[in-house]
């Protein structure tokens, strides 16, 4: 034995790599024949999947143009970083963006901007921005509901995201003043940092799930009686990445931590049906939402992907009818988000978020509901401009997923749904989750929040007005490949949205429910 330990030992090391890719070449030829490239061209075909595999990295920092890549190209991406950062997020030599090209945004301003007076709350913060409405106030919930900031943190369950990430992002709205959708797989002790909660279930129940995988009312009012971080309910109809379509969550990744967060049985197959077992009608939807909200006093809301509208009409119509309704509409864009989806249905399945919302909008105008309504906008409009041209277009606050996971490190390397996310954020492994510092993190989402809240600020202040809310459509305007060359957004959707009730910023500043406080206290 110590004579063979000897002559291995006495083996060039150039020798142990030829011995090694022989072996790697006997396998490729003679035992594998899933992969013809690698079969045919044994060893050096490895090398084409490795390219492959880094292809996504190479073209974002060697091929790709600033303006280029997508979902989010590398000076939007770069926008987010520097803002989270608290670097400098400054164009210098003018900007590099094709002024020209189709559906381009110009916010017009004011001749004279709006001066801010001595003592007005952007004076001392120049973030503050909260939601022109009030959440559940219209329909009297017991306990309504002002978000603080008009920019929060979307559905993303912990789950799809690391517990590292769901930290930080909590964190991070409790320090920038917003909320944290908890997405469709509960609340979970990471969601419980300290910033307010709207809590989300979809089609699976989970967390709030019965034995036979039905809605459970007992415990989604224990939940709520539990957690006063929560602030309203979200219940999920359909999201832009897959509309219409349920999911699998294996057995094998279900932790006994998940287990208990999601009211599921460990190591066994859940399914998340493509339709909800709780109601099967508008009507029946109606209800639930009344009985949700008579249950919890909260503010019950629904989010959607938007397709055909015959349902949507018939809401309209029963709220018209019963004086009841959601408090709360989020309309999510078609073009997809976080969560993983056949490309048939991430292509091509739902409107994006321009055409999706300015739909559903006309639905409810139509039937002058819109006050009665708190619209709220997700689909990669987490950037100042856009921001501007969703207001104008009705929304009220508007959500970020993925330009809220870049805020903590997400480097856009597409491969979320592979659970080996590089920078930790949505992945379950643990080495990988090691790498986010979260209270690093957690002040780098708050900061990107307040930095695009003080540009949104003064974007608003730029077109002579005090808050976001008094855009109108025709202060924004889009090129559009017609017979002309561009148009408002008025002529172009076909309607102006409905004035937004406001006097004054310091008014909402003084509001008892800012942030979820209880006038009672």
């Amino acid at each position: 034995m110590e004579r063979l330990l000897e002559i291995l030992g006495n083996i060039p090391w150039w020798i142990w790599i030829l011995i090694f890719l022989a072996l790697v070449a006997i396998r490729d030829i003679f035992f594998q024949r899933a992969h013809t490239i690698s079969h045919n061209f044994p060893v050096v075909g490895h090398l084409r999947y490795w390219l492959e595999s880094i292809g996504p990295e190479m073209r974002q920092y060697f091929v790709a143009n600033n303006r280029e890549e997508l979902p989010f190209n590398r000076i939007e991406r770069s926008w987010i970083y520097a803002s989270a950062k608290k670097e400098n997020n400054y164009e210098g030599f003018g900007t590099d963006r094709d002024i020209y090209a189709h559906q381009h945004i110009f916010i017009k301003n004011q001749m004279m901007a709006f001066k801010v007076p001595e003592n007005h709350p952007n004076t001392v913060d120049k973030s503050f921005l909260p939601c022109a409405k009030i959440i559940g106030e219209y329909n009297k919930r017991k306990r309504p509901y002002r978000p603080a900031s008009i920019i929060n943190v979307s559905a993303m369950s912990f789950g799809s995201l690391s517990a590292a990430a769901v930290s930080a992002m909590n964190k991070g709205v409790a320090k920038a003043g917003a909320y944290h959708n908890t997405g469709e797989g509960g609340l979970s002790p990471y969601h419980k940092q300290g910033g307010d909660v709207i809590f989300h279930f979809g089609t699976g129940y989970f967390g709030v799930r019965s034995s036979d995988g039905n809605l459970s009312m007992e415990k989604l009012k224990q939940l709520v009686n539990d957690n006063p971080c929560i602030k309203a309910i979200e219940i999920k109809l359909s999201q832009g990445a897959k509309p219409g379509k349920g999911g699998v969550l294996p057995g094998t990744k279900i932790t006994p931590e998940l287990a208990e967060i999601r009211g599921v049985e460990v190591g066994k197959d859940v399914l998340s049906p493509a339709t909800h077992k709780a109601f099967d009608n508008v009507p029946e939807l109606l209800q639930l939402i009344e009985k949700i909200a008579d249950e919890t006093g909260l503010p019950v809301g629904i989010k959607s992907a938007i397709g055909k509208l015959d349902q949507w009409e018939e809401l309209a119509e029963l709220m018209v009818a019963t004086g009841k309704g959601p408090d709360f509409i989020t309309v999510d864009g078609g073009e997809g988000g976080t969560g993983a989806a056949p490309p048939s249905f991430a292509d091509h399945v739902s409107l994006p978020w321009v055409y999706g919302f300015s739909s559903l909008y006309k639905v409810f105008q139509r039937k002058d509901l819109t006050q009665r309504i708190v619209f709220i906008g997700s689909g990669k409009l987490g950037f100042p401009a856009k921001a501007a041209m969703a207001f104008a277009m009705g929304a009220d606050c508007i959500n970020v997923a993925r330009e809220a996971m870049m805020s903590i490190g997400c480097i856009q390397a597409q491969i979320c749904h592979t659970n080996r996310c590089p920078s930790g954020v949505a992945t379950q492994n643990k080495w990988l989750q090691n790498g986010i510092d979260i209270p690093l993190k957690s002040d780098r989402l708050a900061q990107y929040f307040k930095t695009f809240r003080k540009e949104l600020v003064e974007i608003t202040h730029a077109a002579g007005y005090e808050h976001p809310c008094q855009f109108t459509m025709n202060d924004v305007q889009v090129n559009v490949d017609d017979d002309e060359l561009y148009r408002t957004l008025r002529s172009s959707y076909g309607y102006n949205k409905n004035p937004v009730p406001f006097s004054s910023m310091q008014k909402l500043y003084d509001c008892d429910y800012l942030g979820g406080k209880d006038s009672h206290k």
